[in-house]
């Protein structure tokens, strides 16, 4: 049954109308007519949503909820407890619970459905996101989870500044998070340097018919607030933009006038998570870095470098353009660390890596491919300007003055490059052995030069 929604009623009627109002929308459903026959089949079927009816003939809804959150098995299933109370009590002790999402009967099967459709592209968001965390803890490239509870930062944009003040002035009290006045262009722009809020709070007119929406839109098309939580305020129930927000990627809709408390727990949940979505994006490129970087010089390793060169490789047979290849090896390395041991020669490396770095274009590949060699890509590139960056990349290593740890040094260090260049037709591969070649008659013939292969070099 994974994959179906759970619906949880006691009336059979009710059971049959959500049966079909999910089937309109292709979901699969399986019921449940009690609270103890639920969590049975929350645990052992692990559905994809809940529908919870807040009143069942043993155990209430509410507290389903808190079990199903209890439960490590069963906490990450979105939950939307169904009533036909409007009680603001029982409200708030649902979102206390750890419900997703409270809705009222009769049910609008748009504003339902949206839901729906939400929530469970936010599910797949972080299960996939969990997964991948998941893999990089168990090769030991990522650290434990961070606490979650810091303050955020909740931006509020409203047509007037006004009306976002009085938002703050009522929610101010009850979160301990920051909230800052924002114009719609400065949620664009990143006004002033700002950090990227968590969350913002988005009045659905801006001035101008559908502008919320359109803002709505446009935060989720930019990288640095792509994640956030969004709440669209609008001035009444309407159920069309509400699921139009929704499935332009607003996170929640609030409805005016606000109640403080019930909006504070809102925005508080959704501001959770956030930050857990952030913290397992963060466990997953810390693991990538840990898994491609050499933890010594900070450059990617061989494994990336050697998959990148095939992609750059790849790419010059798809538009004819030409690349160029450099290894680079420190000269008479072996004898810094025989003389001033490791720690010194560690210090050469991280200095050199440091010089590569700098003196290249960010769209330039250089990484760390064994003890004291690099490889270098350079794409799109003549082979006259790759001759000139090496040129310029071994003088560079020349001028550079290590100042070793201890009493040893200031050393001086050279290096030997050999250049290939690529085009449609030759393999990454046989662009790195002609490199190789190079290198080799670099260092025969006197160190400190730049070699470049000939044609017919293997």
């Amino acid at each position: 049954m994974t994959g179906r929604i759970l619906i949880v009623d006691d009336l059979a009627i009710n059971r049959i109308i959500l049966k079909v109002k999910l089937a309109s929308a292709c979901h699969e459903s399986v019921q449940a007519a009690d609270g103890t026959t639920a969590l049975a089949l929350a645990r052992s079927e692990k559905p994809k949503l809940i529908l919870l009816d807040m009143m069942l003939p043993d155990i209430s809804g509410i507290e389903v909820c808190r079990q199903l959150r209890a439960d490590p098995m069963t906490r990450d299933i979105p939950v939307v407890i169904i009533t036909a109370s409007s009680d603001r009590a029982r409200r708030l002790e649902a979102l206390q619970a750890g419900a997703d999402e409270f809705l009222t009967k009769p049910l609008n099967e748009v504003i339902l459905l949206a839901r729906i459709r939400s929530l469970l592209r936010a599910r797949e968001t972080e299960a996939a996101l969990r997964l991948r965390a998941a893999t990089c803890q168990e090769l030991g490239l990522a650290d434990t989870d961070p606490a979650l509870a810091a303050p955020g930062r909740i931006g509020l944009i409203a047509a007037e500044p006004s009306v976002a003040m009085n938002w703050r002035t009522a929610l101010a009290p009850l979160l301990p998070d920051r909230l800052e006045i924002l114009t719609p262009t400065g949620a664009l722009t990143g006004a002033n340097g700002r950090p990227t809020p968590d969350l913002y709070v988005i009045a659905a007119d801006l001035g101008m018919h559908g502008s919320g929406l359109r803002l709505v839109a446009d935060l989720r098309s930019r990288a640095s607030s792509r994640d956030s939580a969004i709440s669209l305020v609008l001035p009444e129930a309407d159920s069309e933009t509400a699921a139009m927000a929704l499935d332009l990627g607003a996170t929640d809709i609030l409805t005016l006038p606000f109640e403080p408390q019930e909006t504070a727990l809102r925005l508080r949940l959704h501001i959770q998570r956030y930050r857990r979505a952030e913290m397992l994006r963060r466990q997953v490129d810390d693991g990538m870095k840990l898994a491609f970087t050499d933890p010594l010089t900070g450059l990617f390793n061989r494994r990336y470098a050697l998959a990148q060169l095939d992609r750059i490789a790849a790419r010059a047979a798809r538009t004819g353009e030409a690349f160029a290849v450099m290894v680079l090896d420190l000269d008479k390395f072996k004898s810094i660390n025989d003389r001033f041991g490791h720690a010194a020669g560690d210090t050469v490396l991280e200095r050199v890596a440091e010089r590569l770095r700098d003196c290249l274009h960010p769209g330039d590949l250089v990484a760390r491919i064994g003890g004291e060699e690099f490889l270098i890509a350079l794409p799109d590139v003549f082979l006259a300007d790759a001759h000139e960056t090496a040129e310029r990349l071994c003088q560079a290593v020349a001028d550079i003055v290590v100042a070793l740890p201890g009493a040893g040094g200031p050393v001086q260090v050279t290096v030997s490059v050999g250049l290939s260049m690529g085009k449609p037709g030759i393999t990454a591969h046989a662009a790195l052995c002609r490199a190789d070649n190079a290198l080799l008659m670099a260092k025969a013939n006197g160190r400190n030069q730049v070699t470049i292969a000939t044609a017919t070099a293997a």
